[in-house]
């Protein structure tokens, strides 16, 4: 078995590739899974910034989701605007805020 076919993909995260009425994601699946890793990395990467923000700002968990999802989609963004909605979605699951 190839490396790469071991990154179990979230549904979630397929979905983003996913046409309607299609059974096959429209990007070939070591795209999928690099852009996964990529999304899975910043999520984690964030929780430490999000927590930061959180207790310094004295904002609220949905205003810090926000603040990030801005940042994610800003100038010069790495990730599409679909893939920032998960990798928010993914934050708050890691904080286990239940926000979104």
């Amino acid at each position: 078995m190839y490396e790469e076919y071991q990154i179990e993909i979230p549904k979630s995260f397929m979905a983003l590739y996913m046409d309607p009425g299609r059974a096959k994601p429209n990007a070939p699946r070591d795209v999928v899974a690099a852009r996964y890793e990529l999304c899975e990395d910043l999520a984690t990467i964030l929780t430490e910034t999000a927590k930061n923000m959180f207790f310094s700002l004295g904002i609220t968990e949905k205003e810090v989701l926000e603040r990030c999802y801005l940042g994610l989609t800003g100038e010069g963004a790495v990730v599409t605007e679909r893939e920032a909605g998960w990798v928010i979605s993914r934050l708050d699951e890691l904080l286990d805020w239940r926000n979104l």
